[in-house]
């Protein structure tokens, strides 16, 4: 399998605090069956101080640790990229090296949990006729999404594509945001299925387990999602999709849901 979105390089953003805790989060990843991993250090995120990671700076750092897991024997490959936090500059960032996948013909760009900008979607139209397709980081925690799945739908028809977070499906953001991701796998609305490991406690690689859960909801259709879609993002290909299964849910299934799960026993 192939881990796309995780913080595995050391001291760069709120990922890996140390090397040895890298190579402890790298060899539960191998335990796993992941051989690739591809790291998404966080971009111009208002809360993290990243200002001078540039493409350069996360090579040697990604560099040194493939010569460090290569010595200790840890199966993996890593790759490098980013996961951009969202500010109506993607045209303007678009040609840094660090934040496009397949030389440039994907970026992976995530929202506050809370909240959609407003117009995003112009400027994703833009980036998306520029040649880059917006992957959208882990939408099953953003609580808009949660009460409006039709939102996630029109996305995926305007040609851009989804990142489900391994943890989701575990439960590790709770049973709302563990309804709509399997949702979502129950209607082909998912591209990607990454771990977003921080830590080698808690948020550590979990997609093992995950991709069980999801081979039980769309079977052998899983391992597009966790091995061919991130090989084609490596080398640029064009990711494969699935049509959406229509529901016969009501647009505010999830609200209904949120509600009675929120309500005082």
């Amino acid at each position: 399998m192939i881990d796309f979105h995780n913080h595995i390089l050391p001291n760069v953003d709120d990922g890996s605090k140390s090397l040895e805790m890298s190579l402890n989060m790298l060899r539960e990843a191998e335990r796993q069956g992941i051989t690739d991993v591809l790291n998404t250090v966080h971009f111009q995120h208002p809360k993290m101080d990243t200002k001078n990671v540039d493409y350069t700076f996360i090579e040697t750092i990604k560099d040194n640790l493939q010569s460090k897991i290569d010595e200790v024997g840890i199966n993996i490959k890593l790759h490098i990229g980013a996961e951009v936090f969202y500010l109506p500059n993607l045209m303007d960032i678009k040609s840094n090296k660090l934040v496009g996948f397949g030389h440039g013909k994907y970026m992976l760009i995530e929202f506050y949990p809370f909240h959609l900008p407003p117009n995003f979607n112009k400027f994703f139209n833009q980036l998306k006729l520029s040649g880059t397709t917006p992957i959208i980081a882990h939408p099953e925690r953003n609580s808009i999404i949660q009460k409006d799945i039709n939102i996630l739908v029109k996305l995926i028809y305007s040609g851009y594509l989804i990142q489900l977070d391994a943890g989701s499906l575990l439960g590790h953001f709770g049973p709302i945001c563990q309804n709509v991701a399997k949702l979502l796998l129950k209607r082909n609305m998912v591209h990607f299925i990454g771990s977003d490991a921080h830590n080698d406690k808690k948020r550590n690689f979990c997609l093992l387990p995950a991709v069980d859960i999801a081979r039980s909801i769309m079977g052998d259709n899983v391992d597009v999602l966790v091995n061919d879609n991130p090989r084609r993002l490596i080398s640029g290909e064009n990711i494969i999709t699935f049509p959406i299964i229509e529901s016969h849910l009501s647009s505010n299934f999830i609200t209904r849901l949120f509600n009675k799960i929120k309500k005082p026993q």
